[in-house]
This record gives C-alpha cells, sequence and structure tokens, in this order.
C-alpha cells in the first residue's frame, strides 16, 4: 500500500476537547441521578427494617399485653433493637413511653452515606420522615422515597 504524505491521521484538540466537554455534561446528569438512586435503595431498606420490627413488637405486645419490656431488660421497648453492622445506613432504635404506645426511628449514619435522614413509625402505624434536601414527609401517612418528598 501506498502512505499518502503529509497529512497524519488522528484527533485534533478541538475534537478531543469537544468530547471532553460533551462526557462531562452527561456525567454531570448522571452522578447526582444515580445517588439518589442509591439513596432510595437504602431507604427501601430502612422502612422494610422499621416494618420487621414493628412487626416484632405487635407480636411482643400479644405476648405480654405491654410494649415495654419486662424487667431487668437493660432495653427501651420489649423487643432489643438490631444490632449495628459496619457499613450500616441506619441505626434502628426503640422507645416504648408507655405500656401502650413506642416509637420506632431509624436514623441515618453518615458511615452509611444516610446523614440527617430520620424515619419514625409508633403503634398507630403513624409514619413521618425527615431529611435534608426534600427528602420529608410530616403528613403522618407515609415515608417520603423520593427526594421531591413523594410518599411510599
Amino acid at each position: 500500500m501506498k502512505r499518502s504524505a503529509g497529512r497524519n491521521r488522528g484527533f485534533t484538540l478541538i475534537e478531543v476537547m469537544i468530547t471532553v466537554t460533551i462526557v462531562a455534561i452527561l456525567a454531570a446528569i448522571a452522578v447526582p441521578a444515580y445517588m439518589d438512586y442509591v439513596r432510595r435503595g437504602k431507604i427501601v431498606d430502612a422502612t422494610v427494617r422499621l416494618g420487621d420490627y414493628r412487626a416484632q413488637m405487635e407480636k411482643w405486645f400479644l405476648d405480654n399485653r405491654s410494649y415495654q419490656p419486662v424487667p431487668p431488660a437493660g432495653t427501651a421497648c420489649g423487643v432489643p433493637a438490631p444490632a449495628v453492622v459496619a457499613g450500616d445506613p441506619f441505626q434502628i432504635d426503640c422507645t416504648a413511653n408507655t405500656a401502650t404506645t413506642y416509637t420506632i426511628t431509624a436514623t441515618g449514619r453518615a458511615a452509611g452515606g444516610m446523614p440527617a435522614m430520620v424515619y419514625s413509625v409508633d403503634q398507630a402505624n403513624v409514619r413521618f420522615s425527615t431529611g435534608a434536601g426534600g427528602w420529608s414527609n410530616s403528613v403522618g401517612a407515609c415515608w417520603a422515597v423520593r427526594k421531591d418528598g413523594s410518599c411510599q
């Protein structure tokens, strides 16, 4: 084959800069959307764990006629809160205010990538959620699972 003399084949600096600019714009759109997607997955984990804990508390109440622990228990509720494992996005806690009331709270952990997020449920299944940047719902009927505050 004959080699053409003169011009080298390759990309010009302008072409490379345009490509880098397009990739940067796409990344600026995709990264926040991906982070919201990951956060929603962690929120579902918290709401499922709250629901499981609530079912255990109701079972405890049926067996003991009280949400409070049988002395001496060393816990705030009849059912001990699950242990926190490294990397867990939420820490689950329970407070039995009286023999017939309790509040279960899932508090976001910085180590799990969920700081400033709090989800709670009580014995009447009243749900509240608070969080930074719109992840809040204080209506009492659902937990905010999207950044706009829409509910589950």
